[in-house]
């Protein structure tokens, strides 16, 4: 394949990736969305492969082969629960990529550069390693910490913000020296730097940012495949490497807006404990529970005319929306209204909440976001909280003095009846304790959500 046809093959695959980007927008277009990505993606492989740069097909084919196997085993093997430290790996891939991909261009040069043309290849190198380090340690950071194999408290050193802008001081020396003398000590060590940058960023983040650390680090992977494109002259590379960046960069941006937050202070960190803890700030809640049982549950969905349930991360760990399904089928049979509120920042990752009810045939048109369903709360009979938490946190707009004052949240308490499903008292990834579960039109469901939602299942059908 000669490379005017592998130039025209590449434009083919970028507009297929702009409408995948297109359909991924939308829950009711998402399922071509991904069709446009894999077929554009299948024919970039195959340009590039075939193309003029490839002359030894063996490692190539080898290297496909090792990829698709560990592809379709985390694909047929990863539950969605999952699914976002799932990504954070992947992203970490991508940062691995981008360095090692670095330093073979530094050891193996093209022969034609001379001048200006090899100085920017060289600054290129040095960049594309830099993000890509800082991507690969700060992704396995946010891997082991959605997996609760690292604690999700921040862990903030003292003079931590000196630490980094001292950090950054020497990466700008260590170019200074790079470019020069193209020598491999100041490569190296901006490596180092970068790479303990990385995990000292994450590290620093909370439990309740991590949903915007996803994005942020979705959208460093994209300027990390971008810099590899420019290292290789690598047209479509730079182009979908923008594409994920500039999208990555815009979804963090959204996730921060929904959590009342600045982008920057996310990267400075200090946002978030461990659940089950309460964080300082805000007064604590006065007044005792009432919980129900399952019975009596079902008893308040009858009588209801109006219905919105409300997932969070515990429904997801619970595997509880194939029975919240049923649930919604039975009473929309029984002419009740039954709808759907998705906070954006429900769950461990963007979209988390709405993989998750697709995954169990939840009608689309009845899932509605945030702003579109909370004005309907006080006209609502009945609203079901599974396994949320900080999203449906009263003191977001009524305590000026808690941590999570002024994030935009879903007005359950509004409701004439508020149902929680929880496992404990336990508070959620901000740390904070919750007044909806002491308003006197709450009721408490403790237990776990699977078993709870089909114990009410059960007794709805009978």
């Amino acid at each position: 394949m000669n490379e005017g046809l592998v130039s025209i093959t590449y434009i083919g695959a970028t507009s297929l990736f702009i409408l995948s980007l297109g359909g991924l927008s939308d829950p009711e277009t998402a399922r071509r969305g991904n069709f446009y990505g894999i077929f554009g993606m299948t024919i970039a492989i195959l340009a590039t492969v075939f193309g003029p740069q490839v002359t030894n097909y063996v490692p190539v084919i080898i290297s496909m082969v090792i990829g698709a196997a560990i592809g379709i085993y985390a694909a047929t093997r990863v539950k969605m629960t999952e699914m976002p430290e799932l990504v954070a790996l992947m992203h970490s891939l991508v940062g691995l990529a981008a360095v090692l991909v670095g330093f073979a261009s530094f050891m193996d040069p093209p022969a034609n550069l001379l001048g200006a043309e090899k100085t920017i290849h060289l600054l290129e190198i040095f960049l594309g390693i830099l993000i890509g380090a800082v991507t690969f340690s700060g992704s396995l950071v946010a891997f082991g910490k959605l997996s609760g194999k690292i604690s999700g408290k921040p862990l903030l050193l003292p003079g931590r913000h000196f630490i980094n802008l001292a950090g950054l001081i020497v990466v700008i020396f260590l170019a200074q020296w790079f470019l020069p003398s193209e020598g491999s000590a100041p490569l190296f060590l901006m490596t180092l730097i970068s790479l303990a940058f990385g995990v000292h960023m994450v590290m620093a983040i909370g439990g309740a940012d991590m949903p915007v650390v996803v994005s942020m680090l979705n959208s460093y992977s994209g300027w990390a495949a971008a810099a590899t494109g420019f290292m290789l002259s690598n047209d479509l590379l730079i182009v979908v490497g923008a594409l994920v960046g500039s999208s990555g960069a815009i979804l963090s941006s959204i996730m921060c807006r929904a959590m009342n937050r600045n982008f920057l202070s996310v990267i400075a960190g200090g946002f978030g404990t461990e659940g089950g803890t309460v964080a300082t700030g805000g007064a604590a809640p006065a007044g005792d529970v009432k919980p129900v049982t399952p019975s009596e549950a079902a008893d308040l969905l009858r009588s209801a005319k109006s219905v919105i349930i409300i997932p969070g991360y515990g429904m997801a760990v619970a595997q509880a929306q194939h029975t919240v399904f049923e649930i919604t089928k039975l009473l929309r049979e029984r002419n009740v209204n039954v709808r759907f509120a998705i906070h954006p920042v429900a769950g461990r990752m963007p979209g988390h909440m709405n993989v998750l009810l697709a995954e169990a045939r939840v009608p689309y048109d009845i899932v509605l976001e945030m702003d579109e369903i909370n004005k309907d709360f006080p006209e609502t009979d009945v609203v079901i909280v599974i396994g949320a938490n900080d999203i449906v946190n009263p003191d977001a707009q009524d305590d000026p003095n808690s941590p999570i004052a002024g994030m935009p949240v879903l007005e359950a308490w509004k409701a004439k009846t508020s149902i929680v499903m929880k496992r404990s008292m336990a508070s959620g990834y901000a740390g904070v304790d919750n007044p909806l579960f002491y308003k006197e039109n709450n009721r408490m469901l403790f237990g776990d959500a699977k078993k709870m939602i089909d114990e009410v299942f059960a007794i709805l059908k009978s």
